[in-house]
Order: C-alpha cells, then sequence, then structure tokens
C-alpha cells in the first residue's frame, strides 16, 4: 500500500471516529437537556403564599409569624373573588329559568377552577385530600389554572383536524355580580399568589404528600441506593471469584466450556426474566422474606449484573502482566497468595470500573423490582426492614406517575425531577469509577 493511501486512511478513520463522537454528544445534549432544564424545576421554582402554607403545615418548615401576616393580606385580596361567587350564587335565585338555565353550568365550572386556584372557599369543610387544601403552590400551575377560571375550552372539528377553542367567560355573566371575579384574576393573579423564587434541596430527602403531589423523592431515592448496594455486595464477591476461577484455575474442556455458556447466556437473558426468577425462587421457593422485599429486589438486580461484573474482572485480571506473577511465584509465595498480593491489586482499575458501571445499572432497572421490591408509594425503609418491607425506587416510581398516575399533568416537575436525580446518580457512580480507577493506577505505579 503506497503511503498516500495510508494517509488517506488514516484520515477517514480518525475523521469518522471525530464524527462518531460528535454525533454521540449530539444525541446525549438532546437526550440529557430536557431532562436538566425541566427537571431542575422540582429543586428551583416560584412557590406561591400556598406552596409556604403547605411546607409549614405539612413539613414545620417556614417563619410562622411572617407568613401569618402576609396570609392575613392575600385573605383579603381573595375575599373579592369569593364575595364575588357568593353574591352571584344569591342573584342566580331571582333569574329567569331560561337564564339560570344558561349560566347554572358556566358559574359551576367556574366555582371548580377558582376552588383549584385558590383553594376551598372559607367556611366550607376541609376537603380530606392534601391537593385540594390548598391553592396552586407553583406559579406556573398558578398561571394555567387562571386560564382555567378566564376560559372555557372547547374543541372545533369542522375542518380536517379538531382545533382547541378558548372563548373567555367574562361577556358571559357580564352585568352579573359575578363580572368583577374575571378581571380581579386577569389583573392581580400575582397579588393573589404571592409567588417568591424558591430553592428546594429536600426534593432528595423530603416524603411524598398525597401520591407526590407535594413532598420529595425521599424514599424513591434510599430504596435506588438500598438495592443498588445490596446487588453490588452480593454481585461483587461472586464474580471476582468466578473471574479468578476463569482466568487461573480452570482448564478447557467441558466443564469451563459449559460454565462460559452459561455465563454468556446469562448476560443475554431479557431484564424481566430475572425479575419473574426472582419472584419465583427467592420470594416462592427459598421464601427470603414474607413477599415483597429489598433483600428479593438486591438478589435479583445481583444476578441481573453478576456477568457484566465477571467480565470486567476477567479483563482486568488477563490485562495484568503474566510477569507479575512469574515474579510473585519466583519469591516463593503461593498461588493463592500471589492472586491477593500481586494479581488483584494490579487488576483493581478495570475491576472498580466494571462494578460501578454495574451499580449505575443496578440502579436504572425497572423490570427486575417490578415483582420482587418495588411499590408506587412507600415510606422510607429503615436498615432493619429490609428483609421484610417493600421499597420505592426511582426507575418503577418515574415510570408509574408517568403513565399510571392520576394527575399526570399536574405533577410534571416530579417527574423530571426523578428522571435527573436518576441520571445524576448514574453520572455520579460513572465519574467516580473514573476518579477511582486513575487514584488506583497512580497509586500503583508509584
Amino acid at each position: 500500500m503506497t503511503m498516500w493511501k495510508r494517509k488517506l486512511l488514516d484520515r477517514l478513520f480518525s475523521g469518522s471516529a471525530y464524527g462518531a463522537i460528535a454525533v454521540m454528544a449530539f444525541f446525549l445534549v438532546i437526550v440529557i437537556g430536557p431532562i436538566f432544564l425541566k427537571g431542575i424545576g422540582a429543586y428551583l421554582f416560584e412557590g406561591t403564599i400556598d406552596y409556604r402554607r403547605m411546607m409549614l403545615n405539612q413539613f414545620n418548615r417556614g417563619d410562622e409569624q411572617a407568613l401569618d401576616v402576609e396570609w392575613a393580606e392575600v385573605k383579603q385580596e381573595r375575599k373579592i373573588i369569593y364575595d364575588a361567587l357568593f353574591a352571584f350564587e344569591k342573584e342566580l335565585d331571582n333569574m329567569s329559568s331560561s337564564r339560570r338555565r344558561e349560566l347554572k353550568p358556566a358559574f359551576k365550572q367556574t366555582k371548580e377552577a377558582v376552588a383549584i386556584l385558590l383553594g376551598p372557599e372559607p367556611g366550607t369543610p376541609l376537603p380530606a385530600l392534601p391537593r385540594r387544601l390548598y391553592g396552586q403552590t407553583r406559579w406556573e400551575r398558578a398561571e394555567l389554572k387562571a386560564k382555567d377560571v378566564l376560559f372555557e375550552e372547547s374543541w372545533d372539528y369542522s375542518g380536517a383536524q379538531g382545533k382547541k377553542v378558548m372563548t373567555p367567560r367574562a361577556p358571559l355573566f357580564k352585568g352579573t355580580a359575578l363580572e368583577p371575579l374575571f378581571s380581579k384574576i386577569e389583573k392581580d393573579l400575582e397579588s393573589l399568589m404571592r409567588p417568591e423564587r424558591t430553592f428546594y434541596p429536600q426534593f432528595l430527602t423530603d416524603k411524598s404528600i398525597d401520591a407526590h403531589f407535594f413532598g420529595g423523592i425521599g424514599p424513591e431515592v434510599m430504596g435506588t441506593i438500598y438495592l443498588a448496594l445490596g446487588a453490588m455486595l452480593i454481585a461483587v464477591p461472586l464474580g471476582v471469584i468466578a473471574a479468578i476461577y476463569f482466568q487461573e484455575y480452570a482448564k478447557e474442556g467441558f466443564v469451563f466450556s459449559l460454565l462460559r455458556s452459561c455465563v454468556n447466556t446469562l448476560a443475554g437473558v431479557p431484564s424481566v426474566v430475572f425479575g419473574l426468577f426472582g419472584l419465583a425462587f427467592f420470594i416462592n421457593t427459598l421464601r427470603v422474606s414474607p413477599g415483597k422485599s429489598v433483600v428479593a429486589g438486591a438478589l435479583t438486580l445481583a444476578l441481573l449484573v453478576l456477568p457484566t461484573v465477571i467480565r470486567a474482572a476477567e479483563e482486568a485480571i488477563a490485562s495484568v502482566p503474566r510477569t507479575y506473577k512469574e515474579a510473585a511465584l519466583s519469591l516463593g509465595a503461593g498461588k493463592w497468595r500471589t492472586i491477593l498480593t500481586v494479581i488483584l491489586p494490579a487488576a483493581l482499575p478495570g475491576i472498580l470500573t466494571g462494578i460501578v458501571i454495574s451499580m449505575g445499572r443496578a440502579a436504572g432497572e425497572t423490570a427486575p423490582i417490578i415483582f420482587t421490591a418495588a411499590v408506587s408509594v412507600g415510606p422510607m425503609v429503615l436498615p432493619s426492614e429490609i428483609f421484610t418491607t417493600s421499597t420505592p425506587a426511582l426507575s418503577w416510581n418515574l415510570y408509574n406517575i408517568c403513565t399510571e398516575h392520576e394527575a399526570v399533568d399536574e405533577i410534571r416537575h416530579v417527574q423530571y425531577g426523578m428522571a435527573l436525580t436518576l441520571v445524576m446518580i448514574v453520572l455520579a457512580l460513572n465519574t467516580l469509577a473514573i476518579v477511582l480507577r486513575a487514584k488506583v493506577s497512580r497509586k500503583l505505579k508509584g
């Protein structure tokens, strides 16, 4: 091959590599960017006075005296709204039957929308659900709910595709006692809601209130940590011992080929099968717990990541120069002592990388823990309860609140906040792997 062809091929390969990296970075930004931008809204947002009241009542956080003063001022502002509702109810009784039939359904919708925006009317029985005890706790949601008060939503299907039509409610109630309500909400929404820039780091540690309407994701984060660490405590010793056997003790033959095939097959089994196996074997057969539990989930995840740990440890051990082993043996060290004091320390960077990558996968898996460990809503599990109690987990709860929650649109910030937290946990684990590998490598080089 001539020199110019070699240079051309080198440039083509280099260009392809740079192009692949650029494409990967582009898609990474497309995927991670929206998660970060929207997920940060779970921690940093504009909270209304209803948010501050909720935090004081539910979590005992905030300046009670200052909040009492502010709430008294807001109640005066909102009194205009409630007075208009009360006055129109009385006025409705004195209207003609045709006018009453026209306005009554629209008034009912308006009243319900006001209750969602500002909370229950003074003097009415308190709702049972915490989500109905307060008005909108986040400013962006308050702006959306204010539109539900000001406009009636309908759909126009006259064209090829349906088109949403927003019709103002105010003209319908012109000349009635309800008319001032619409101008008050339109012009003075900020004084009614009192939004303030809020930083909520406790989203990472607080329990959820009313199925994630309020509060944080503390039980989910702790459950994910329990499951990931538990899986690695089981998988790492088994995986490293298996890798040592394959590299240092096993001889070519039927048994070796069978074991190697089992490991390779285990690596290709779908994750949902691991979940069904964990349910059937660990819970129903071995009865490691009376039902779903952290231990059952950790054992199942350990089997899932075991092939990755074995392969990573094998590659790390195989990369250790054979001269290290020969030098140790020539100095009189036994085989097992050589493995413990020479080979494993030299292979430690690669083993650590495999461990942390496997931990990241264990933290993000959903299917194996559906049947063995995860629940949709639950308290934070104590260490003493891991053998008997199921736990929420970020991966499963993220799927659950995105697909099965009764009010998906109301808790978008929780969904993205969970996704951001899970991504950050996995990124932190991978960063930890890089740092540990570099530190151990420097130490080994002296």
